[in-house]
C-alpha cells in the first residue's frame, strides 16, 4: 500500500524561499550583532523559528524581513540579559583579523559595549534605522535609543583617544 502524499502548503513553500533568500543577510547581521559566527547562527536559527510559527500573519506584511530582524534584536538583548547573570570561569580569544587589523580593533571594540548600547549602534549604523524605528524594535523610548547611542559613541571615542594617546 503505498502512502499518500499530502500536498505542500503554499506558505510553507514561501517561507523556505524566504529563508534561502534571506538567511544569508540574517546571519551577517547577528554576527553585527554577536560578534560571534557560532552566536549569530543561533540567533538566526531562533529568530527563523519564532518566525516560522506565525509566517502565514507575517508574510503578507510589508516587511517580513524587519518582522525577523526584530525577533533577532530583542533575542539579543534576552540572551545578553541573561548571560551577565553567568559568572565565566575561561575568555575564549578573540577571532585574528590578520588582513585588517583595524577591523579586529574595532569588533573588540563593539563587543565591549553593553548589549544594548551596541545593538543601538548596530540598528543605527548597519541597519541605517532611524531612532523611531529602532525604538519599535527594541520596545524602547527613542529618548533611550539616542542616550543609549550617544554613551556608546562617548565609549568609543573615549577609547580611541587613550589609544591614540589624545
Amino acid at each position: 500500500m503505498q502512502r499518500e502524499r499530502r500536498p505542500v502548503r503554499p506558505w510553507k513553500v514561501e517561507f523556505e524561499e524566504f529563508v534561502r533568500a534571506r538567511s544569508h543577510a540574517l546571519l551577517r547581521y547577528g554576527l553585527v550583532l554577536t560578534g560571534s559566527a557560532d552566536d549569530a547562527a543561533d540567533l538566526v536559527q531562533e529568530a527563523l523559528l519564532k518566525l516560522s510559527s506565525s509566517w502565514r500573519r507575517v508574510r503578507n506584511k510589508d516587511d517580513p524581513e524587519g518582522y525577523v530582524r526584530t525577533i533577532m534584536a530583542r533575542q539579543h538583548v534576552s540572551w545578553w540579559r541573561r548571560r551577565r547573570r553567568e559568572h565565566l570561569t575561561a575568555e575564549v580569544p578573540s577571532p585574528v583579523h590578520e588582513d585588517e587589523p583595524e577591523l579586529g580593533e574595532i569588533w573588540q571594540r563593539l563587543r565591549a559595549l553593553p548589549a544594548r548600547q551596541r545593538t543601538v549602534l548596530v540598528l543605527r549604523y548597519y541597519e541605517d534605522l532611524a531612532d523611531e524605528e529602532i525604538a519599535a524594535r527594541l520596545g524602547i523610548s527613542q529618548a533611550t535609543v539616542r542616550s543609549q547611542a550617544s554613551r556608546a559613541l562617548a565609549t568609543l571615542r573615549v577609547r580611541a583617544d587613550a589609544l591614540t594617546g589624545r
